[in-house]
């Protein structure tokens, strides 16, 4: 969300569950979501994110927008049927989306090795005819030539891309995971020999970019911002229960119970459904169509 040029504050009350959040507590670091920033969410069902992102991508060439999605989902994702629904959908129809695979070779806890028969993930397309792309996920400068190719690649008309980025994690992926299922050496490898971060300021001091001194600088006003973001959120109230019912209320309005009210609505699907049928678009199993885009 940070990218997407979020307020720290408003993103760390979000993950505290506090109302100054920007889904005003309701979301957590599971459900974050921003339409201002155009940040479409976490999502707790794993891959779920990826047809949304398709839809997104869909909504925006029917509107003829000159944006591009960006799709992120881990190698636990990679196998999940929606997956590969949403990158034949993609395909068949150009759409711009750059789907990112964050690879960090263990998922919540099963080696990709005992997963998936072909662990070069980035070759997961090929059968829909996605180019695909592995990236260094722990190098900076990687990472920020890759996107930006596969940004004017999609951009320009071609279709999805797909980039696999080898990164890794330091810790379990949840506070109960002990992360037994890999050694302590191989952590401690990646943290003193490819941690992007100092991987980073180690190339702005050798290449004179940056001294000791100013890095140290950054670092502090680095962790300064987080103190801040952090006392914003412990001083934030709790949503009110009004504010927690206030969802459920709008969406389960009585009046979707009456029977007037409910043919209104299903009158309202099947025209979508038929516009969609006119145009020579997947209509009936097709939810891409109806998911509302600002």
């Amino acid at each position: 969300m940070l990218a997407c040029n979020s307020d720290p504050n408003v993103v760390m009350a979000e993950l505290t569950g506090k109302e100054t959040g920007c889904s005003k507590g309701k979301g957590g670091s599971m459900h974050v979501f921003d339409v201002a920033k155009k940040f479409f969410g976490g999502h707790g069902i794993v891959g779920a994110q990826v047809p949304i992102g398709t839809g997104i991508a869909f909504a925006n060439k029917y509107k003829k927008r000159d944006n591009v999605v960006f799709t992120y989902f881990g190698d636990g994702a990679v196998n999940q049927g929606q997956t590969y629904e949403s990158f034949n959908m993609a395909a068949l129809w150009k759409l711009p989306v750059v789907y990112i695979i964050e690879n960090n070779g263990y998922a919540m806890g099963t080696s990709v090795e005992r997963s998936t028969l072909v662990t070069e993930l980035y070759k997961k397309g090929e059968s829909f005819g996605i180019p695909g792309k592995q990236v260094d996920g722990m190098d900076f400068f990687s990472v920020y030539a890759a996107t930006s190719e596969a940004a004017e690649h999609t951009r320009s008309g071609k279709g999805p891309i797909l980039l696999e980025m080898k990164t890794y994690r330091y810790r379990g992926h949840s506070m109960s995971d002990p992360a037994t299922y890999r050694l302590k050496e191989e952590v401690e490898d990646m943290k003193q020999n490819h941690d992007p971060i100092g991987t980073l300021k180690k190339y702005m001091i050798d290449n004179k970019i940056a001294s000791e001194e100013e890095c140290k600088v950054i670092d502090k006003e680095v962790r300064d911002l987080v103190k801040k973001s952090e006392d914003f959120a412990k001083n934030s109230k709790e949503p009110s229960v009004d504010e927690w019912q206030l969802t459920v209320r709008t969406l389960y309005s009585k009046r979707c119970h009456s029977s007037s009210s409910f043919s209104r609505h299903l009158s309202s699907l099947l025209l979508v459904i038929r516009v969609a049928e006119t145009d020579s678009f997947m209509t009936a199993q097709c939810p891409l169509l109806v998911i509302p885009v600002p």
